[in-house]
């Protein structure tokens, strides 16, 4: 089943383990320790964001390791963009009041 990346990311718990694997790939057991949850939870979590594409997964020795999938946070940060671009409009335009509010009380 091919879930949808906003539904992976609005549970905090998978936002802590995305900020946790962008800074180095680890295995279950070490994301796990990081939680006050059992292990299976944890791998609940995973296989979410991995049916999702969001992290990834790779053998090494007898360990899994999951690392942070960069495409596919480009593709959030894309559907962002458009938002941020709105939201920055407004707050220049509240800059500019102020600065003429500001300049008018003088």
């Amino acid at each position: 089943m091919r879930r949808d990346i906003f539904q992976a990311i609005a549970d905090p718990t998978r936002r802590a383990i995305i900020a946790l694997i962008a800074l180095q790939a680890m295995t279950p057991n070490a994301i796990a320790d990081n939680f006050n949850t059992t292990r299976q939870a944890v791998s609940k979590h995973l296989r979410i964001l991995t049916e999702c594409e969001l992290v990834k997964q790779e053998q090494k020795g007898r360990e899994i390791y999951y690392s942070l999938e960069i495409d596919k946070m480009k593709e959030i940060d894309k559907w962002l963009e458009q938002y941020r671009k709105i939201w920055e409009n407004r707050f220049n335009q509240l800059d500019n009041l102020f600065a003429t509010t500001k300049k008018n009380k003088k």
